[in-house]
């Protein structure tokens, strides 16, 4: 088992155990230590198996007991029990934004809610806004978060989603010869950001023995269907998995069918048509004789369609096929062109490294520079922190990047907008740092008016220099805070204040299409992880694909410069 896997039982234990009404130290226990597992730097299993997970802060005698069990059965038995207790629906119910357990546990006790759809019906005819901690605009929250959960039943988030074809992949190409080649196709590809199926092609001249490994593979939880060439499984992580077993011939027209969305292969398809061929799943051919024209290699596929080979990030039908027949494709922005990674955090807030530990991952990652930026003092269940912390934390940042070769590590700070639009940490302190963000954290369902206001508030701070994960979202958990975009962007150009694209796969915050938005208005970006430990560096990824989507090139984004060109870049101080 995985960490994530490891901490996604300990986690539900814990929400679990505050629905049946535990104490608050039992419960939360197990929720620091989803916490910590979540963000080891190595495998949990090999710390139990050297006898060092006592190591780790928040584990004791008794989780290591617990952590022992689920490495070795898969299971919890107290996560089973509670479960048992609960209808099965229980952790369907706990996803809902807004409805925390102790909601939950209300709702259970005075209703017997088994199902979301029970919950959306007590909304519906007003039965809930009685209750302690509910009233009339909570039910109509309530609606919101059924309605955001019925839509993402069933996606995940893309690194999850990439974990599992990772693996799979992994265990397909233990057939050695018999495989040339895997890869995952559809909207994992294009680097949608939350995913629903996987799609998997593999070129094998062996279908009978692919097929027979794939559905011998130990995490199938389920066997959908098998063809000549195809296996449809389901993972015990629920997520369904199709893969598709090809000739060389096929291959590349494959990739271009399953990745490709499907106004994009519409777009495809008529040109063919136009040229007097058929293109689909397995060739180009020609229409009257069925001759094969192209097939091998996406490449072949689109240069005998006129065109030039199209980033699987940009088959949207956004306008590529268009610039892919003009020659006006950009040359967008990979992950080698980063040169520094612009929001993190360390021990000093909510982070699980210190500084020097942070800065050698991103040595080790190629990195020119870092910025450093711990909570400040609103955020009280970060440890945030206040003015004279700020300080002497920009301070032991300093000190610690003196020491350091060829490598900056600049003082910031990720401060809180407060619903006022003031910052949570005064001028006279933010003028000392060199990366300020700004982000909001609270106050999150305010009209788009106020909320507008608020955020220019912020902007014109002139210590103020990137927006943090501009829209609030949390994908498959939170909707977005909403605003006037237009305005905001206005604003942010006209003051030299960078928007940021989170890479943390959670967030993924500016979306790609308000990304390109700000990309046609001339404002600036950068792509930061928001990395609460060393095992989040690698992330990167996430956030420079989100880029790509939006057509960003390096030009757009603003850590792709060296240090002094970017510190130039940034909004100057006043």
């Amino acid at each position: 088992m995985t960490n994530r896997d490891v901490a996604r039982i300990l986690r539900e234990t814990a929400q679990l155990l505050e629905v049946e009404g535990a104490q608050i130290g039992r419960h939360r226990s197990y929720e620091r230590a989803a916490q910590q597992i979540e963000t080891l730097a190595e495998p949990v299993a090999q710390l139990v198996e050297e006898k060092r997970l006592r190591e780790v802060p928040g584990i004791g005698e008794r989780m290591e007991e617990h952590i022992g069990e689920i490495l070795g059965t898969g299971k919890f038995r107290t996560h089973q029990k509670l479960l048992k207790k609960f209808p099965p629906e229980i952790l369907d119910m706990l996803r809902l934004q807004g409805l925390g357990p102790k909601k939950i546990a209300l709702l259970w006790k005075k209703f017997k809610v088994k199902t979301v759809a029970d919950i959306a019906k007590l909304a519906r005819d007003q039965k809930l806004r009685g209750l302690a901690g509910f009233g009339e605009k909570t039910e109509q929250n309530i609606l919101k978060a059924v309605a955001a959960f019925q839509q993402f039943a069933g996606r995940f988030h893309q690194h999850k989603a990439e974990e599992a074809a990772e693996k799979l992949i992994a265990y397909i190409e233990k057939l050695g010869k018999k495989v040339e080649r895997v890869t995952a196709a559809g909207s994992l590809r294009r680097g949608r950001e939350t995913i629903g199926d996987l799609d998997l092609l593999v070129l094998s001249t062996d279908a009978e023995a692919v097929s027979r490994h794939v559905l011998a593979y130990p995490e199938v939880a389920e066997k959908l269907a098998r063809g000549e060439n195809k296996v449809s499984i389901k993972l015990t992580n629920r997520m369904q998995v199709d893969v598709r077993i090809l000739e060389k011939k096929s291959y590349g027209a494959a990739l271009v069918y399953f990745t490709g969305s499907k106004p994009h292969n519409i777009e495809l398809r008529r040109i063919a048509r136009e040229k007097g061929w058929t293109l689909n799943e397995y060739a180009l051919t020609t229409l009257k004789s069925g001759k094969w024209v192209a097939g091998r290699t996406e490449e072949e596929v689109y240069k005998k369609l006129g065109l030039v080979w199209i980033p699987p990030e940009l088959r949207e039908s956004a306008g590529e096929v268009e610039a892919a027949a003009g020659g006006r494709l950009p040359r967008l922005v990979e992950l080698a062109d980063i040169c520094g990674d612009l929001q993190m955090h360390t021990t000093e807030s909510d982070g699980k490294n210190s500084i020097e530990e942070m800065a050698a991952a991103a040595r080790a990652r190629g990195y020119e520079y870092i910025a450093i930026t711990d909570h400040s003092k609103a955020v009280t269940v970060a440890n945030g922190m206040d003015e004279k912390r700020a300080l002497a934390h920009a301070r032991r940042i300093r000190q610690a990047s003196k020491k350091l070769d060829r490598f900056r590590i600049l003082a910031g700070v990720e401060v809180d907008i407060l619903k006022d639009g003031r910052l949570d940490l005064n001028d006279e302190v933010l003028a000392q740092l060199d990366v300020v963000v700004g982000s909001i954290h609270s106050y999150m369902n305010l009209e788009p008016a106020e909320m507008t206001e608020r955020l220019l508030a912020a902007i014109e701070n002139p210590h103020l220099k990137i927006l943090g994960h501009p829209t609030g979202r949390l994908l498959l958990r939170r909707e977005p805070y909403h605003y006037d975009l237009e305005k905001i962007l206005s604003a942010c150009k006209k003051r030299g204040v960078a928007v940021e694209c989170n890479a943390f796969p959670d967030r993924l915050d500016l979306r790609d299409v308000d990304l390109r938005a700000a990309r046609e208005r001339g404002v600036k970006v950068v792509i930061s992880t928001d990395a609460h430990s060393t095992t989040h560096l690698p992330y990167m990824k996430y956030g420079v694909r989100t880029a790509r989507r939006a057509w960003l090139n390096k030009n757009d984004v603003l850590n792709t410069l060296p240090l002094d060109r970017f510190l130039k870049a940034l909004r100057p101080s006043p």
